[in-house]
């Protein structure tokens, strides 16, 4: 699998090259982000028209979803999106095959849970020896959260000698998962662990504020493209809808959580119930703050899984245009 992963990269590099269809025009920006509530920042800032209001009124704004990080990282190396907010995994992962590709800024903190399933036997983190565990995607931030915290017990996965086996399948996928006994855990992000829990008898194993890093765990990232990264104005309009959205996320969460299900619901033809949206969002911290060592950590564990060749991942975290707002 590991080596499967590194020969996708290397090939979607390679297309990146040969594509040659970049946005560069100075009159458009395309965003990217997933209909999920760890995206909440971006789809804040779309339904309060804060990117219409930072950029000049002569800029098309244009968006694309989705599902996985990888899908969204494929997007911005041939070009088809310019910034977005995407997990630190799949971001890192790229910068270390190319660095053309910067964090920029947080968006989510933690919004991530490990969920038992009622009959596993596992009462506490060292219980998963043994075990089959499914995250979203190889790879994914849930991945290398889930990694961090065996690491801690001592355990590791199978594909690295160890105990624990891993099982990447859809988060929508993993009630029936836990209802077919096909896994005994799951690490994922919200509302899918309260869904698990309210749906399907899973067991809390780990809250948000106890996984991996905690509440430093960094889920969510501004991300974007180096030649996007080129146009100040553009960058800096882009943070400030950004911050906009952020700071009206943290002093309305009932609204912030309306506009939310509104707009998922507008775009997948999915309702999500009010009482999962309050659930996710109380397992969650918007910010715009980056804790530099998380990130790095993640590159190591990253490097250590097989998923990259290097944990050098220095030049891929650019604060400095959020430092000029805040200054």
């Amino acid at each position: 699998m590991k080596s499967i992963l590194k020969s996708v990269i290397s090939s979607l590099l390679v297309l990146g090259l040969l594509v040659g269809c970049a946005n560069n025009d100075d009159s458009e920006v395309t965003i990217g982000y997933f209909p999920n509530l760890t995206h909440i920042a971006t789809i804040v800032a779309l339904e309060n028209d804060y990117f219409a209001e930072e950029f000049d009124e002569d800029i098309t704004i244009e968006t694309k979803t989705f599902t996985n990080g990888g899908l969204f990282m494929e997007a911005m190396q041939t070009n088809e999106i310019d910034v977005g907010t995407v997990g630190p995994g799949p971001l890192l992962n790229f910068y270390i095959q190319n660095p053309e590709f910067h964090l920029i800024s947080g968006a989510v903190n933690g919004g991530a849970v490990l969920v038992a399933t009622q009959d596993s036997g596992i009462a506490e983190l060292a219980d998963l020896d043994g075990k089959r565990v499914a995250i979203p995607v190889i790879g994914s931030t849930q991945d290398v959260m889930l990694r961090k915290a065996l690491q801690d017990v001592n355990l590791t996965t199978t594909d690295n000698g160890g105990t624990v086996e891993l099982y990447a399948s859809a988060p929508a996928d993993t009630v029936t998962l836990f209802v077919q006994q096909s896994v005994d855990a799951a690490a994922t992000q919200e509302p899918w662990g309260y869904v698990l829990e309210t749906q399907a008898d899973g067991e809390l194993l780990l809250d948000w504020d106890a996984f991996a890093w905690g509440k430093d765990s960094t889920n969510t990232v501004v991300a974007a493209r180096k030649d996007f990264l080129q146009n100040e104005d553009m960058v800096l309009a882009y943070l400030r809808a950004h911050q906009k959205a952020v700071t009206f996320i943290q002093s309305n969460p009932g609204a912030a959580q309306e506009l939310v299900i509104q707009h998922i619901e507008g775009l997948t033809g999915r309702g999500i119930d009010a009482a999962e949206a309050e659930a996710a969002f109380n397992r969650l911290q918007v910010t715009t703050d980056v804790n530099q060592q998380v990130i790095q950590e993640m590159a190591d564990i990253s490097e250590s899984a097989g998923y990259v060749s290097s944990n050098d991942i220095d030049g891929l975290i650019d604060l400095s245009f959020l430092d000029q707002l805040n200054n």
